[in-house]
């Protein structure tokens, strides 16, 4: 998924005042801009006291936008999505009447709630940018903007989920209040590639936390999905391919049972580098499907063995189907501090690959 941050400052630091209205910091030109980053995602989150104090639609309500987007076979607005530890949200809010686009709220809270009515109520046992991210990729969202507030943003910049950070000051402002909302990044910025622009008096600065690699990554992806077609059917195993490239740029392959009747994918590749004396740690793997996260015949997940050799990437085509297990390999990548990518637009090649396993045939 890819994740763009925004945030609107005050001269010195503050995304708000503690007045009772929301302190309107952006300019008209950068008001605009921020029109055309909702229109260009699928999804826009904020946070719950975002929700409370601002009230706000999280619509585009530019016209042309939204034509713009119908026209690309997009629904008006993007899905509007929250995170609520309490799920004390009044349904009555902009956020869940406004517009038409479905509402999504991300709850460790087990209790039933009048939000049930009002959104899709996501139940988890843990509320993090990484299991947001995983959730909101399975149902088909491949561009999420986030425009706060200062916990959320934060919890997305922790979890080294952020790849472009948008940070527009207006310097005209003042709070002058100690106590109020500031934006505190938790890392130091200094060493990200940057733009800089100036919108009728905001000074806006745009930060590249992780460049685009998609050229590079569907190169790979595509010859790990053709490695699937050489393994031999199983009913009781999915045939993957998977590459490895380390920062050396050796290059490892392997497939499902390559050697092994018990060997995933992603394991033959590590097996094989590991022989070869290779480096690992930094690497990206490239597998046609999400990663194991539960084996039954080998004491390692693949996704175990990701995170015991230090990769720092994971490239897939296609999150496991729910065939024989509830995987969880994206997430546990994640929350281990990997790289996560996926391109949904190879996944049909990797079902077709399967077939064998579909109920449907």
């Amino acid at each position: 998924m890819n994740v763009f941050a925004s945030v609107a400052l005050s001269g010195d630091g503050c995304m708000d005042d503690r007045s009772p209205r929301r302190l309107m910091l952006s300019t008209p030109a950068d008001w605009r801009e921020v029109m055309r980053l909702r229109a260009w995602a699928d999804a826009i989150l904020v946070g719950a006291e975002t929700v409370r104090r601002d009230n706000p639609s999280l619509t585009v309500r530019d016209e042309a936008l939204r034509c713009e987007r119908l026209a690309a076979g997009r629904p008006a607005d993007p899905v509007k999505v929250t995170l609520s530890r309490t799920l004390r949200l009044d349904p009555a809010s902009n956020f869940f009447t406004a517009g038409t686009a479905p509402r999504i709220v991300f709850t460790d809270n087990p209790a039933a709630s009048p939000l049930d009515a009002a959104a899709d109520v996501v139940r988890c046992s843990d509320l993090s940018a990484a299991r947001i991210v995983t959730e909101l990729e399975k149902r088909g969202l491949r561009r999420l903007l986030v425009e706060g507030g200062p916990r959320t943003l934060g919890m997305f910049l922790d979890e080294k989920l952020v790849d472009t950070l948008r940070v527009a000051v207006n310097p005209a402002v003042c709070v002058g209040d100690p106590a109020a909302p500031r934006f505190e990044p938790p890392l130091d910025l200094s060493g990200f590639a940057r733009q800089r622009c100036e919108l009728e008096g905001m000074e806006v600065t745009t930060y590249t936390l992780h460049p685009d690699r998609t050229e590079e990554d569907l190169h790979h992806l595509r010859r790990a999905v053709e490695l699937s077609r050489r393994c031999t059917p199983c009913a009781t195993s999915y045939c993957v391919g998977a590459v490895i490239v380390t920062r050396a740029g050796e290059t490892f392959t392997g497939y499902t049972h390559e050697t092994s009747p018990t060997h995933h994918a992603e394991q033959e590749a590590i097996l094989k580098a590991t022989a070869a004396g290779a480096d690992l740690r930094g690497a990206t793997v490239y597998s046609s499907m999400e990663p194991c996260s539960t084996r039954s015949s080998e004491p390692e997940s693949c996704s175990e063995l990701i995170l015991r050799h230090g990769f720092s990437r994971t490239v897939f085509a296609l999150y496991e189907p729910s065939c024989f297990v509830c995987c969880e390999g994206a997430l546990r990548l994640r929350k281990g501090g990997v790289d996560v990518r996926v391109y949904p637009q190879l996944g049909d090649e990797v079902l077709a690959v399967n077939r064998h396993l579909r109920s449907d045939e």
